[in-house]
């Protein structure tokens, strides 16, 4: 079954960086769009970023437009979200996701603060 164990976040100061991962099993991984969302503390969860099967389009939400990076490794079963110039706002649950399959991790927790 789709399994997806996501890796790497913490405890970091406003403007510092994170990089997260997420290692999918359970599925052919290269053969599916992959997201990001995250979950702010009292809020629902917010799509981030997403990247195609192949890696050639991403999009982003306005809110990290310009400071996130996603990309994959198809070689690995693995997407990534590099997080650059981090604001207290990006503090929540961090989750990746099958674009097309409602399946959620356990997320990894990302909290700014100085």
């Amino acid at each position: 079954q789709v399994q997806l164990v996501e890796s790497g976040g913490g405890l970091v100061q406003p403007g510092g960086s994170l990089r997260l991962s997420c290692t999918a099993s359970g599925f052919t991984f290269n053969m599916y769009t992959m997201s990001w969302y995250r979950r702010a503390p009292g809020k629902g969860r917010e799509l981030v970023a997403y990247i195609s099967s192949a890696g050639r389009t991403t999009s982003y939400s306005d809110s990290v437009k310009g400071r996130f990076i996603i990309s994959r490794d198809n070689a690995k079963n693995t997407v990534y979200l590099q997080m650059n110039s981090l604001k207290p706002e990006d503090t929540g649950l961090y989750y990746c996701k099958r674009i097309d399959y409602d399946y959620w991790g356990q997320g990894t927790q990302v909290t700014v603060s100085s």
